[in-house]
Order: structure tokens, then C-alpha cells, then sequence
């Protein structure tokens, strides 16, 4: 697929150095050409520092994601830092103006469920390399920082940022400990024996509908078909609920998960479950790996086989494929709806922070925090038709 356009600035190969940071080199990448030119130091850095959480700060799902959602209205603004040459840190940022504000805010919107940096935070002189890093980013001369769900146990949520943070949308993203939730041959004793026996009667309900045939794609092509199947199943299941998510409507999430699905090149982490009746596939679910932890993003079902519980039993099969896959814990993402707390066995804490600038960084970043409960409040109560139309401009 062809990449949109997109503006390319001239790269700042050392913003910041002083006594006080050492050797730390500090850069802004402006560029796609600087971006893609990380790949192989970007990765390395997240192979050895990264936590399973941070699975939004691979390469890999960024470069899918600039693909898809990086385009004119946006330019790249990430600030590296590296020590004796080794990259160290990263803030994945991008910078854009919107409403007359200048904004700096971490790629993956709207995809990547948690915002984050990568830090080498094993070396002793970490903390120093954060705040370094912090420096520069309020030195870029931006208004606002957008920072969509930060989680509690974050690197973000250690510097600096948070404490100036104005904090709004606080919500929990549940986990599955998936030692206690797969049995050998289907849910566990920790569920409770009706339960159980409910997945039991779901299964022998679907088998009258067809042959039952589960499967676990790796990346590639059969992988990004059924990428795109679940996005359309998803759409479906969402207009009959009149439910409004301008994200999912969004043609470029299709775009993006078809394409990440598909790249069995890279050490894609996507990772795609099926159940498929009668040849056809009736739930989809498209979760990530990293290090020993899965993060369940997309489910969708065919609405014709909802009686049949298809949900629930695609959820306990996606929790089994995680296990075999060696993960050890799948995080369910917020919000704790509570289908996913029927299988968590902890939480996180995730909300959304606004770091102000500027004095009209603050006036909008306050506005931005008393508009949003209104809007999620009007999203409930209102057709989706009348509401559709705000959201799309707000993510502009």
C-alpha cells in the first residue's frame, strides 16, 4: 500500500548536552527517512528495556502505524537520546496543530491502547536520561503534550510530565492470569461450575450449526484476510448496537490491522484466533504478544451465531491460544466492561493526561478535560449519527 503524504523536515542531531546530562546525546527526528532509519537501534533498545506493556512502543506497530495514520496534518517530532552512541531513550512523538493549538502527542493514536517512552532503565544513570529527554520535549515549543491512557506502572508516569499533568478518564485495564483461567480441556476450576457448564452447552449449541474448527494464525497473508473480516464483523456488530466509535468507522484501522496482520516479515506481534462453523469464520479475535504478555485489542463475532454464545466461547479460546503461545499473563485493556471482568484476575490503572505549556495549552487542556465526560455521557444517550460528526473533528 501506497504511504500518504507526508511533510519531511531537515532532522536536529543535537538539541541538548551538557555537564549535567554527560555524554547524553539528545535528537529530534523529524523525518519518515530519520524514522525508518531507527529501526534496527529502535528495536535493540526495545528488545533489551522494553516491558510486555510497552508492546505499542515496537517498532514494528509504529511503522504499520505511520503507514496508515502519519499524513500531512502531522509531522514527526521524536526525541531520541543515546550515550557513547547507544540509543538509550525515546519519546515517539508527533506534532500537529489542531484548533489553533500546537500539539505534540505519541504515535499510535488512535490504535495503540497505552501511551508510553522507551528508557534503558536499567543503567544507573536512567532517571537522568528521562529527565533529559523531558527537557527537550518541552523545548520543542509546543502549546501541549497529549498523553492517552498512561498506565500507573508506565515510564511516562514516573518523569516529570505527570506531576504538571492535568488528569481526566481515569480507568482500569483488567488482566487474566492465564496460569488460573485455562484448563487442560476448556475453562478452568477458578470459573464457577455453572459456568463451565455453560461453555459446555454453547459449544454442543454451535456444533448443531455446523462443524466447529478452531484455529491460531501467525502473521501473513490468510492472517490479514481474516484482520479485515474481523474489522467488518466489528462494524456490524457496532451499528446494531447503535453503538459510536469513530476509531473502528475509520477506513485506516481496517487499512492498519490488514497490513500488520499480513507482515510476516517483520516479527509482526499480531497474533490472529478464529472459530470457524461450517467453513466460515463466526468470531475473530485479533490480540499482540510481547515478552510473555498478550493484549487483547479487536473481538468480533457474527451476529447470526450471538444465541450460540460465540463470544464466550471465542474468549476462552483466545485465552487458551495465549497460554499456548507462552504468554503467561492477557491484558483485556481498558475498559473493565464486564464480560472482561467475568475473566480478570487484576487491573491496572489507565488515564488520560494533558501536560500544558503554554497559557492557551492550559485553557484548552481544561476544556478538552470538562468536554469529555460530556461527550462519552452524550455518546450513550444520543444517536450515533448526531454525535459521529464532533468526535471525528476532536481527533483531527
Amino acid at each position: 500500500m501506497t504511504r500518504p503524504a507526508r511533510l519531511v523536515a531537515v532532522e536536529r542531531p543535537s538539541v541538548a548536552q551538557d555537564g549535567e546530562n554527560g555524554d547524553l546525546d539528545i535528537a529530534v527526528i523529524t523525518s519518515s527517512q530519520g524514522f525508518a532509519a531507527l529501526r534496527e537501534e529502535w528495536t535493540a533498545l526495545f528488545e533489551r528495556a522494553a516491558r510486555p506493556q510497552q508492546v505499542f512502543q515496537n517498532f514494528v506497530f509504529l511503522d504499520h502505524w505511520a503507514r496508515h495514520y502519519l499524513d500531512g496534518r502531522m509531522t514527526l517530532s521524536i526525541v531520541t537520546g543515546r550515550r557513547s552512541g547507544r540509543l538509550v531513550v525515546v519519546w515517539p512523538l508527533v506534532r500537529r496543530r489542531r484548533a489553533g493549538i500546537d500539539t505534540l502527542a505519541f504515535m499510535g493514536a488512535p490504535v495503540a491502547q497505552f501511551s508510553d517512552l522507551l528508557l534503558d532503565s536499567d543503567d544507573p544513570d536512567a532517571d537522568r536520561w528521562l529527565n533529559a529527554g523531558w527537557l527537550a520535549v518541552r523545548d520543542l515549543g509546543a502549546d501541549l503534550l497529549e498523553a492517552p491512557k498512561v498506565r500507573a506502572d508506565s515510564t511516562f508516569a514516573r518523569c516529570p510530565a505527570s506531576v504538571e499533568a492535568i488528569t481526566f478518564d481515569r480507568q482500569q485495564a483488567p488482566f487474566a492470569d492465564l496460569s488460573v483461567r485455562v484448563g487442560p480441556d476448556g475453562p478452568a476450576a477458578v470459573y464457577s461450575a455453572k459456568e463451565r457448564s455453560n461453555h459446555r452447552r454453547h459449544l454442543r449449541r454451535l456444533a448443531e450449526r455446523g462443524e466447529i474448527v478452531f484455529r491460531d494464525h501467525l502473521p501473513g497473508p490468510e492472517a490479514a484476510e481474516l484482520a479485515d473480516r474481523a474489522v467488518v464483523l466489528k462494524r456490524e456488530w457496532l451499528s446494531r448496537g447503535s453503538i459510536l466509535s469513530p476509531t473502528v468507522a475509520d477506513p485506516r484501522f481496517a487499512a492498519f490491522f490488514r497490513d500488520i496482520a499480513g507482515d510476516g516479515a517483520h516479527s509482526s506481534p499480531l497474533r490472529v484466533s478464529v472459530i470457524e462453523c461450517g467453513g466460515s469464520p463466526v468470531g475473530i479475535d485479533l490480540s499482540f504478544d510481547c515478552k510473555g504478555g498478550a493484549f487483547g485489542h479487536v473481538i468480533a463475532i457474527d451476529p447470526g451465531y450471538e444465541r450460540e454464545g460465540v463470544g464466550g466461547i471465542l474468549v476462552h479460546r483466545v485465552l487458551a491460544n495465549a497460554r499456548r503461545r507462552g504468554n503467561a499473563v492477557f491484558d483485556l485493556l481498558a475498559p473493565a466492561d464486564p464480560y472482561k471482568m467475568q475473566h480478570a484476575d487484576g487491573s491496572t490503572s489507565v488515564e488520560d493526561m494533558l501536560v500544558p505549556f503554554t497559557v492557551k495549552g492550559r485553557l484548552y487542556a481544561e476544556f478538552v478535560r470538562r468536554l469529555k465526560p460530556t461527550m462519552k455521557k452524550a455518546a450513550r444517550l444520543l444517536p450515533a449519527r448526531l454525535i459521529q460528526p464532533v468526535a471525528s473533528r476532536l481527533r483531527r
